[in-house]
């Protein structure tokens, strides 16, 4: 972890390029793609398409989450991005849903994303196991297991 030390800029005037400068730095900071942008209920599939910056969406069924269940159409529609992309808003009820927290809720979402990631770690190749490829190619190829003598 990266330990940055405290400045004390209080007296520091506030110009176009000093917030210029500021914005910039949040744009980079925040992943666009990691934070949705838009939630819009479908009607025909009674679900909502939550959008993602980079144009990728899901769609959620609303019958599969009691605390989406128990809205009305007129709510469902009223439902806003909050939290800087990390949640499902609706004001009227005070309700504030995880978008993360519903994701997860859904298994074949889970086990989707787990394939994903298996197949990203397993193709991940690291000095050393290319060094061994490499050692074991000179030697003929990958060592053959020896049979257990029973």
């Amino acid at each position: 972890m990266k330990t940055l030390k405290a400045q004390n800029r209080f007296d520091e005037p506030v110009t176009s390029a000093v917030l210029e400068r500021a914005i910039d730095s949040g744009r980079n900071r925040r992943a666009p793609g990691l934070h949705a942008t838009i939630v819009q209920y479908l009607s025909s599939s009674k679900s909502l398409m939550i959008g993602f910056a980079d144009q990728s969406a899901v769609a959620l069924p609303v019958k599969n989450y009691p605390e989406l269940a128990s809205l009305s159409v007129i709510e469902l529609n009223h439902l806003a991005v909050g939290f800087g992309g990390s949640a499902l808003c609706l004001e009227e009820r005070d309700l504030h849903v995880s978008i993360a927290g519903l994701v997860s809720a859904s298994k074949s979402l889970m086990e989707m994303a787990a394939t994903v990631i298996a197949a990203r770690n397993g193709s991940r190749s690291s000095a050393v196991k290319s060094q061994t490829s490499r050692d074991n190619g000179l030697k003929g190829g990958r060592p053959r297991k020896l049979a257990a003598a029973g």
